[in-house]
């Protein structure tokens, strides 16, 4: 049965690589009804997903273990529905956090930022984990990590205005990656040399799809940690910084 399968849709074998909807077989001319339930439970988690909220209280309290300050800072979104009506204020820190931050002026090196994003949840599963091996690595090479900074209603942007108020070298900000119908759980960390307002896209890299099921915490925090030490060696971030470890000549 499984070689007659085989035969009639050479696709299946790939699934044990993807979470991605590929060999889903067919009766007649539509698609089996199991498939179609489970494409149905993946939307709505998706969609849960970006109503979700951040875990203020738990992450407060397991982000203490790293003998950092921890701010708690909003975007100029004053509700979900205005932060995804309104992609703009998203990316701008309200004035109270602007204040807040201004109370922090030593020489930082690195600024680390949990953003909701678009799927809080992601973040609430997924960040700690991440830092907990990401921050000794960053201490341990003697950078000075600002206090960290919990974002509500942020998106990738707001670390350019948080970076900037900081005045650190260097953000990094951990954000709930737009759900797919795969991956609700998946978060992005973007990193960004010289932080300031009006930055885009181009000046950043992305590290995706940080997830159990994706790339896990152990090789995502050390593909962050060689892209912060090359950013710092080189001085720039974005499309002229290429993940090239372990590249002959690299």
């Amino acid at each position: 049965m499984k070689n007659e399968l085989l035969k009639t849709d050479p696709l299946i074998p790939l699934k044990a690589f993807t979470d991605a909807r590929i060999a889903l077989g067919r009766v007649g001319s539509s698609i089996p009804l199991k498939e179609t339930l489970e494409f149905k439970l993946a939307h709505a988690h998706a969609r849960d997903a970006v109503y979700s909220t951040l875990h203020t209280e738990g992450l407060f309290e397991s982000l203490k273990a790293f003998n950092l300050p921890v701010l708690h800072v909003h975007s100029k979104a004053v509700s979900r529905h205005n932060y995804l009506k309104r992609p703009d204020l998203g990316r701008q820190l309200n004035e109270q956090s602007f204040e807040q931050l201004a109370e922090f002026n030593d020489l930082f090196d690195v600024a680390i930022i949990i953003a909701d994003g678009l799927s809080a949840e992601a973040v609430n599963e997924n960040a700690v984990g991440l830092l907990q091996l990401l921050i000794p690595m960053l201490t341990a090479a003697d950078y000075k990590v600002a206090p960290l900074c919990l974002v509500e209603q942020g998106r990738v942007a707001i670390a350019d205005n948080i970076g900037f108020a900081l005045q650190v070298k260097f953000s990094i900000i951990l954000i709930g990656e737009r759900p797919g119908l795969s991956a609700a759980d998946s978060m992005g960390a973007y990193l960004t040399y010289n932080p300031k307002p009006g930055l885009t896209d181009e000046c950043r890299n992305c590290v995706s799809n940080i997830r159990p099921q994706g790339l896990p915490n152990t090789i995502a925090a050390n593909k962050i940690f060689y892209l912060v030490s090359e950013a710092f060696r080189r001085k720039l971030s974005g499309l002229g910084l290429k993940d090239n470890e372990g590249l002959i000549g690299g």
